[in-house]
C-alpha cells in the first residue's frame, strides 16, 4: 500500500460519516443506473403503484393477469437466446444480406417478414423472433446509425400486420368472440386500413438509401443437432401460442429441455420485460376499475361512431389496446369502429401496444444512452401512422 492509499485508508477508519457517504454513494449510483437501464420499467412500476393506492390489492388482482402470455413471451425469449448463443440469426442475416445485396431491399426483407409474422404467430411473438435478425443484419453491415428507424418500422408492422384476422392480434381475437364477428365480414371490414398500412410502410422503406451491403462478421458453423433441438422448442412456444398445447406445459417442458441443452438461455433471458408487462397488467387492470375513467368512456361511447373510433384508439395510448378492448366493448354494441380503434391505436406511445415495449428494450439494450432520440423518432413516427389511419377510419365509420 502506498503512502497516499494509507492516507485515504486512516480516513475512512476515522471518519465513519465518510464510509457511510461513499456506501450511500454506491447504492445511489446502482439505482441510478438500473432506472437509466429500465426506463419503461420504472414507470410502469410507479403508474401500478400509485393505482394500486387508488385500487387496493384484493382477489381481483389475479384476473388481471394474461399467464399465457406472460408464458409465451418467457418460453420464446428463452428459446430465442439459445439460438442467439448457437449464432443462428447470424447465418439468416448472411442469407438475407446475399439476396438483398442494398439496405434498402434488406430493410424491406426485414419488415416484412416480421408483417406477415405477426399474421401468423402474433405481434409480440414476431418482434422477439426477427428484432434480433434486425440488429445482426445491420450491426455486420456496418449500418446502425439506421437501427432506430428500421427496428421502429419492424415495431410498426408487427402491430399493423395482424389486424386482418381474427387471431393476428389478442384484442382481434377477443372482439371477434365477444360480438360474433362472421370471419368474412371481419376481414372485408379490416381490409381498408390493412391495404393502407402496407403502402405506408412500403414507402417508409423505400425512404431508405440504396447502399450496398456486404456481409462483414464471422463465418458460422451451426451445430445442427443443438440447432434442431432449439427450432423443436421454437414450435413448442407457437404451439401455446395458439392454444395447440397448455400453456402450462410448455412452461415445463421448455424451461427443462434448456436447463439440460442451454443453461445460459435461461439466465439471458430479459426478465425485466416481463415484469413490465406484469407491471402494466396491473395499472391497466385497476383503470378499468376507477369509476371515474369507466363512467367517461360510458358517456363518450354512447354518442356516435366516430366517437368511439377516437375514443378507442386515444384509450389505446394511455391502456394499451388489449385492456381497451376488454373495457370499451362493455359500453357499446357497435364493434367496427371499436375493431378500428383498438387496431389502429396500437401505434403512438410506447404501451398502446405492449408489443412496443419488446421493441424498445431489445434497441436500448444494443445502444445504451439513446433512448431519449429513439422515442422522439417512435412517437414522431407511429402518431403520424395513427393520424393517417385515423383519418381513413374516420370515412369508413
Amino acid at each position: 500500500m502506498n503512502k497516499t492509499e494509507r492516507i485515504h485508508s486512516t480516513a475512512a477508519v476515522q471518519n465513519p460519516a465518510r464510509r457511510s457517504f461513499g456506501s450511500n454513494s454506491v447504492v445511489l449510483d446502482a439505482v441510478t443506473g438500473f432506472v437509466r437501464r429500465n426506463i419503461v420499467l420504472t414507470i410502469a412500476a410507479v403508474l401500478a403503484l400509485v393505482t394500486s393506492v387508488i385500487v387496493p390489492p384484493d382477489e381481483a388482482y389475479i384476473g388481471y393477469f394474461d399467464f399465457r402470455t406472460l408464458t409465451c413471451l418467457f418460453c420464446t425469449l428463452a428459446v430465442i437466446c439459445a439460438l442467439g448463443e448457437i449464432r443462428f440469426f447470424y447465418v439468416c442475416a448472411e442469407k438475407i444480406i446475399s439476396l438483398a445485396k442494398n439496405l434498402r431491399l434488406a430493410a424491406i426483407a426485414l419488415v416484412y417478414i416480421t408483417f406477415i409474422g405477426s399474421m401468423l404467430i402474433a405481434n409480440d411473438m414476431a418482434l422477439l423472433t426477427f428484432l434480433p435478425l434486425g440488429y445482426i443484419v445491420l450491426h455486420c453491415t456496418g449500418n446502425e446509425r439506421y437501427m432506430a428507424y428500421i427496428f421502429i418500422l419492424q415495431n410498426i408492422a408487427a402491430n399493423l400486420g395482424g389486424m386482418l384476422t381474427p387471431f393476428g392480434n389478442p384484442q382481434n381475437l377477443y372482439l371477434y368472440s365477444y360480438f360474433g364477428i362472421g370471419n368474412g365480414e371481419f376481414m372485408l371490414t379490416m381490409l381498408p386500413p390493412f391495404i393502407l398500412a402496407v403502402l405506408m410502410i412500403t414507402l417508409c422503406c423505400l425512404a431508405l438509401p440504396e447502399n450496398p451491403i456486404r456481409y462483414t462478421g464471422e463465418k458460422t458453423e451451426m451445430p445442427l443437432g443443438r440447432m434442431a433441438a432449439y427450432l423443436v422448442l421454437f414450435a413448442v412456444s407457437i404451439l401455446v401460442v395458439f392454444r395447440g398445447i397448455p400453456y402450462w406445459l410448455g412452461l415445463i417442458v421448455i424451461p427443462a429441455a434448456l436447463m439440460v441443452l442451454e443453461p445460459k438461455a435461461l439466465k439471458n433471458v430479459d426478465y425485466a420485460l416481463l415484469l413490465t408487462f406484469v407491471c402494466f397488467f396491473i395499472f391497466s387492470g385497476n383503470m378499468a376499475r376507477i369509476p371515474a375513467v369507466s363512467n367517461l368512456m360510458q358517456a363518450l361511447l354512447g354518442q356516435s361512431d366516430r366517437v368511439t373510433l377516437f375514443s378507442s384508439a386515444m384509450s389505446c395510448q394511455a391502456i394499451s389496446n388489449v385492456p381497451s378492448a376488454i373495457l370499451l366493448s362493455k359500453f357499446t354494441e357497435s364493434w367496427k369502429p371499436l375493431l378500428y380503434g383498438v387496431n389502429i391505436g396500437g401505434c403512438g406511445t410506447l404501451i398502446s401496444s405492449l408489443a412496443s415495449l419488446i421493441t424498445f428494450r431489445t434497441f436500448n439494450k444494443h445502444n445504451p444512452g439513446h433512448a431519449g432520440s429513439y422515442i422522439k423518432t417512435f412517437s414522431v413516427m407511429n402518431f403520424a401512422f395513427l393520424a393517417v389511419l385515423l383519418a381513413l377510419c374516420m370515412i369508413l365509420v
